[in-house]
């Protein structure tokens, strides 16, 4: 791909910094479906580096505060991070209505952090469009990517399509452990925080009520145990030993061959949807049998299929 013609490869991305990114994000906004920019997320897909947590839970329960607290712990241990806040949408421009980011601001300071701010719009799922691709090009350039979803509630199973790690954020006093058992998504997270744990008894009652829901559920011997635990980002607390839970399952997933299953099984899930979304349900059974071969990425294929279902 040439630079010249305003095309960016994968090499130069992550070489030229935060500049060289948010052209190539501005690609992925303008030109998704061009074959450049396929062959750009395609060669990013194959190039997996960083470790992708999901924070998701309801809103108001600090998952900003919690995000700016990790990243300043992963900075000062050198680790380079990338992070898509998924914010509400203005009902008038459709635009991020929290894009400035201002608690993570340090990100204009410092070289070894990209924050990129994204407007749910319509999606039910507490993610973003273009968040999948995005993830996917910042997956090959930093250490972590941090994905913060818009905070809906019940809908925000989506973000399991994105993240290695999925952490569930509940908030002392607020139901919020009951309405982690009603929202279906108890099977979802790797790890249950209980956020603002310098709030004393409450905390320590919701932690207990975290726990208890968990043991009302069905875990398989096999499958990695829900990890329960507690954080005060705004002191700091609880950040290191949170952090040493997230490499936990991340060495674990890779140790077990269960990060290359659980990122290709994502693949087949996104190729379905991309598919589904341009082109229908009758879309998607013309397009017939979507299962990725080997490394074969779902953006290449996705430039293979959609040539043909647009002419029919």
């Amino acid at each position: 791909m040439n630079s010249s013609a305003g095309t960016l490869s994968l090499r130069e991305v992550v070489s030229g910094g935060k500049v060289a990114l948010a052209r190539a994000l501005s690609q992925l906004e303008r030109r998704p479906d061009a074959p450049e920019t396929l062959a750009l997320l395609s060669d990013a897909y194959r190039a997996p580096r960083a470790h992708v947590v999901g924070l998701t839970g309801p809103p108001g329960v600090g998952k900003s505060t919690l995000m700016g607290a990790l990243i300043d712990a992963l900075r000062a241990e050198g680790r380079t991070l990338g992070v898509i806040a998924v914010d509400p949408s203005s009902a008038r421009s459709g635009g991020a209505l929290l894009g400035d980011r201002v608690r993570l601001s340090r990100e204009t300071v410092d070289d070894g952090v990209f924050v990129r701010s994204m407007a749910a719009r319509d999606r039910l799922g507490g993610l973003a469009d273009l968040t999948i691709a995005a993830m996917v090009l910042m997956r090959a350039v930093f250490d972590v990517v941090l994905i913060e979803t818009v905070g809906v509630g019940q809908s925000e199973t989506d973000v399991a399509s994105v993240a290695d790690t999925v952490v569930f954020c509940v908030q002392p006093g607020s139901g919020d452990s009951l309405q982690f058992m009603k929202a279906g998504i108890v099977e979802i997270p790797h790890i249950a925080l209980v956020t603002k744990a310098d709030m004393g008894k409450a905390a320590q009652r919701a932690l207990a009520d975290l726990k208890g829901a968990l043991s009302l559920t069905e875990q398989a011997k096999e499958h990695w145990p829900v990890e329960v635990m507690s954080v005060a980002a705004t002191e700091r607390e609880g950040i290191t030993g949170f952090i040493e839970t997230l490499d936990r399952h991340m060495a674990w997933l890779e140790e077990t061959g269960r990060l290359k299953a659980a990122r290709h099984a994502q693949a087949e899930l996104w190729l379905r949807a991309a598919v589904r979304e341009r082109f229908g349900r009758d879309g998607l059974r013309r397009a017939g049998d979507l299962k990725l071969a080997g490394d074969t990425s779902p953006f290449a294929r996705m430039g293979q299929v959609m040539p043909d279902l647009a002419q029919r």
